[in-house]
């Protein structure tokens, strides 16, 4: 899996999304719509999502926690190299 495109995000007016990413996987599948969000906790990603009839927003990407946590670590990696 790698990411094949990163675009930094200028915060304005306390917005906490730091960044949009896409991926491909090793099948050279490419996944949209990846987010990188600045938390009081620091960077953490978010999977595409899709707003449901009730209003509410559902993931339409569900990544395994191992898969996740490896995704997180390199798309943190990329946007410290870019947004310098």
């Amino acid at each position: 899996m790698k990411i094949v495109r990163m675009v930094p995000l200028e915060k304005k007016n306390g917005g906490k999304m730091a960044a949009f990413f896409d991926i491909e996987t090793p099948d050279e599948i490419v996944i949209k719509g990846f987010r990188l969000v600045d938390s009081t906790n620091g960077l953490f990603i978010s999977p595409p999502n899709d707003k449901g009839k009730d209003g509410k927003y559902y993931d339409s990407v569900i990544l395994p926690q191992k898969m996740k946590s490896s995704l997180q670590k390199m798309a943190i990696e990329e946007y410290g190299k870019i947004a310098k």
